[in-house]
C-alpha cells in the first residue's frame, strides 16, 4: 500500500475561457469507479445542452484504476489529457469533468489538448488538495478517571481521535502512523500506570 496521496480538497466547479469556448471543470472526491462514473453521468445530465462532457478519473492509492473519455472530442485531446494532469499531480480517488460549450472557433489538436489539461490544472488550484496518510486504527480502553486527560493528551499531541464511546469503561479509536505504534504504547502504559488497554487494528487512510 502507499504511505500516502493527495485527493481534491473538496468537490467544485472552476471555469474557464479559451477562444470563446467555456470549459467547465467539475471535480469531486471518488472512492470507488462506481462513484466516478454516477458523478460523470450526473455532470452529464446537468449538462445535457453542452457539446462536449469529457471525462477522467484515478481510483486507487497506487492509481489502479484509471479511465478517461472525449465525449466526441479528437481521440486524445481531452480525456487523456485530463488523466495526465491528475496523474501529473499525484491525484487519486478524484473524478474530473471537462464540459465544453463551443464558441464557433476551432482550438485545433494542440489547443484543445491545452485546454482540456489546463482546466483540470486551474480547477485543482482553486478548489485545492489534501493529503491523505495510512494509518493503522487503534483501540485505546481506559477508565473513566484516566478518560479526560487521556483524550486531551492524544488531541494536543496531534492523534487523530475518530471515535469515544462511553461504557464500563471508555473506548478511544484512534490513527496511528505504522512507525508510531510502539512508541505510543509505551507512552499509553506510562500515561495510565498500565492499566489502559491497547489493540491493534486495520489499515486506513486520515488527513495527514
Amino acid at each position: 500500500m502507499q504511505d500516502e496521496y493527495r485527493t481534491v480538497a473538496r468537490a467544485g466547479v472552476h471555469e474557464t475561457e479559451v477562444n470563446r469556448s467555456r470549459f467547465l471543470c467539475a471535480l469531486a472526491p471518488a472512492a470507488t469507479e462506481r462513484e466516478a462514473q454516477d458523478f460523470v453521468a450526473a455532470v452529464r445530465r446537468e449538462h445535457a445542452d453542452a457539446t462536449h462532457n469529457c471525462f477522467a478519473y484515478v481510483v486507487g492509492a497506487d492509481a489502479a484504476v484509471q479511465r478517461a473519455g472525449d465525449d466526441g472530442e479528437p481521440g486524445g485531446t481531452a480525456g487523456v489529457p485530463m488523466l495526465q494532469m491528475l496523474l501529473r499531480r499525484d491525484m487519486r480517488y478524484v473524478v474530473a469533468v471537462v464540459t465544453r460549450y463551443y464558441g464557433g472557433v476551432k482550438l485545433g489538436a494542440g489547443g484543445l489538448i491545452r485546454a482540456y489539461g489546463g482546466a483540470v490544472g486551474e480547477a485543482l488550484d482553486t478548489l485545492g488538495t489534501i493529503t491523505r496518510r495510512r494509518f493503522r486504527l487503534a483501540t485505546v480502553t481506559v477508565d473513566h478517571q484516566r478518560a479526560g486527560k487521556v483524550q486531551n493528551d492524544l488531541r494536543s499531541t496531534g492523534r487523530e481521535v475518530r471515535d469515544v464511546r462511553y461504557g464500563e469503561a471508555v473506548t478511544i479509536e484512534i490513527g496511528l502512523p505504522d512507525a508510531d505504534v510502539d512508541t505510543f504504547r509505551a507512552w499509553l502504559a506510562d500515561a495510565t500506570a498500565g492499566t489502559a488497554g491497547f489493540e491493534l487494528g486495520g489499515e486506513a487512510y486520515g488527513n495527514g
